[in-house]
């Protein structure tokens, strides 16, 4: 089934030098805006709203959520500009269908990388499209590791960074492939490193087995996976990892924190077959709407004028044609491994099909095998529209059909355990790989369920853990997903100390949870502390709050 329509690659890097001033991070401007803003934050989104703006008809953006610390520029221009701007986070396989769905409720877009806009814009809107800055992914490694694996000082190849996690002496967390484009950047400019660094890659060359095989055994390194970039740091942050693959700018972003804890940081290693650079083109999608695209226009114009630019790269972004400032140059630090001096050397994204097929290769074959535990509330009051919606969600997921459009089909080796429960363990189903036929029967068996009695999650979720005795560590990606709509009959006391001695906070295994109806989200909060993982909510989209749960695994 195909997911992708081949269009060209048009975004234009571009730069428009204005005058004017904006602040930057702890600074005041030369010039303060004329109108006082409204911030409100809701969900995976913030809306900014100038004093006498239309806060009902803002311009609507979707974003990488590698964005989030910019609002601070999109509050300025709208006080600047008496505007109101809507931002909405996403990761980069659901931004790129939105384009080809026509673009949805959004005015415009702005991903990490100008190849989801090519690869969604099948309705050919998207245009006033610019590069607003550029950052490289790179492995972060702790320096201390990074100096016993011998790569500070000197160019490091992947097959080096192979041979250390081969030698057990690193793992590391990135982002999946087919969720989050720093994942997908990193997994592509893998192939290239090994296909020995071509001009092109086309879909032939992935049928290479010793290709297949070195992307396998590399991507065996991995120990935590995430959807999204900016969670990934958060996750790298809040836990003991040797290093992270993530955008050269959240890799800056994590020492500063590390270094306000008083903890050790990261040592930036750039591939030297190349690396992949994602440029963060902003570009609006014309639906006829003449005064959103003069707001729009207005919004890139201060994005590329030079002080806006400047404050940018304090921000550890790099900036294209306009060279990094004096006054920052200290916030790209060499002795973190960071030498904007050092020419590097860029893969080129392959085209629309080969994309496509590596991505789909990474989903099925090459990544690290999933051992997923889903915990499924079957109380009584999921009966009716909470039932249909849950059963909906799950054949999105176990149609393989259905889940390859949305690049979450299950893999060759992936191990999927779905348990329903009430107040106590009802059934638990057990497939193992990806045959269609077993994925189906298994739904089939939860499609015949029906809801009843109370609601205990914290019960099956220690059945998890019981049963992941059974499969060896460091073979699978492990994580339960748990969905409830109402609050635990258990307390979490008693399974916060059944989690911390039955050996699961060693292996690290995420509890991410879905929130839906009347469910305690303190509760969901605990569990995602405790666990290092997150609380999805389900309460208006349940089958968007499952697609994106599992992209963590």
């Amino acid at each position: 089934m195909k997911f992708f329509k081949p269009v060209f690659l048009y975004a234009a890097l571009f730069f428009l030098p204005l005058s004017g001033c904006t602040k930057t991070n702890g600074e005041e401007p030369a010039e303060k805006p004329a109108f006082d803003v409204t911030v409100s934050r809701e969900g995976s989104g913030t809306t900014l709203s100038a004093q006498g703006a239309d806060a009902k008809n803002p311009l609507r953006i979707v974003s990488g959520s590698e964005n989030q610390d910019l609002e601070f520029l999109l509050e300025d221009f709208c006080g600047r500009n008496r505007a109101a701007v809507s931002i909405s986070y996403m990761g980069s396989l659901d931004i790129m269908k939105i384009l080809q769905e026509g673009g949805g409720e959004y005015d415009a877009v702005w991903p990490a990388n100008s190849m989801w806009i090519s690869l969604g814009d099948t309705f050919f809107r998207v245009k006033h499209t610019a590069s607003v800055y550029q950052t490289p992914v790179v492995f972060g490694i702790k320096k201390s590791v990074a100096g016993a694996l011998g790569f500070t000082g000197r160019d490091v190849s992947v097959a080096d960074i192979l041979a250390a996690i081969e030698a057990k002496k690193l793992s590391f967390c990135m982002t999946s492939a087919t969720q989050s484009n720093s994942g997908a950047c990193a997994y592509i400019s893998f192939l290239y490193a090994f296909l020995g660094n071509p001009d092109m890659i086309n879909s032939g060359d992935l049928d290479d087995p010793a290709l297949q095989r070195s992307v396998s055994e590399l991507l065996m390194g991995i120990n935590r996976s995430s959807g999204s970039s900016d969670w990934l740091k958060d996750l790298f942050l809040s836990s003991d990892y040797d290093a992270m693959v993530n955008y050269e700018t959240l890799i800056i972003s994590a020492n500063r924190q590390l270094e306000e804890d008083g903890r050790e940081t990261l040592y930036a290693v750039y591939p030297k077959e190349g690396v992949a650079m994602a440029d963060s083109p902003l570009g609006y999608i014309d639906k006829g709407d003449s005064e959103k695209e003069e707001v729009f226009k207005k919004l890139r114009d201060y994005l590329l004028s030079v002080p806006v630019q400047t404050a940018i790269q304090k921000t550890g972004r790099r900036t294209g044609f306009i060279p990094i400032s004096e006054e920052n140059k200290d916030v790209f630090k060499i002795d973190e491994g960071i030498d904007i001096n050092k020419t590097l050397s860029i893969v080129k994204m392959p085209g629309a099909a080969t994309i496509e097929r590596a991505l789909e290769l990474y989903q099925e074959k090459l990544k690290k095998p999933s051992l997923t535990f889903y915990c499924l509330d079957f109380s009584g009051s999921m009966a009716g529209a909470g039932e249909a919606r849950l059963k909906e969600a799950l054949w999105n997921l176990l149609d393989q059909e259905t889940a390859r459009r949305n690049l979450l089909s299950a893999g060759e080796k992936d191990e999927s355990v779905f348990i329903l429960f009430d107040s106590g363990i009802r059934q638990i189903i057990s497939v193992s790989g990806n045959d269609s036929t077993k994925l189906l029967d298994a739904y089939q068996l939860i499609n015949a369920a029906r809801p009843g009695g109370g609601t205990n999650m914290y019960a099956p979720i220690v059945r998890c853990f019981q049963l992941m005795q059974n499969y060896s560590t460091g073979s699978h990606v492990s994580a339960v997903i748990v969905m409830t709509d109402g609050e635990s009959e258990d307390h979490f006391e008693e399974f916060s100390r059944i989690y911390k001695t039955s050996g699961m906070e060693e292996r690290d295994v995420p509890v991410f949870s879905i929130m839906f109806g009347d469910a305690d989200q303190e509760q969901l909060n605990g569990l995602a502390k405790l666990t290092h993982a997150r609380v999805f909510d389900g309460k208006t989209d349940l089958i968007r709050a499952f697609k994106n749960a599992k992209g963590y695994n």
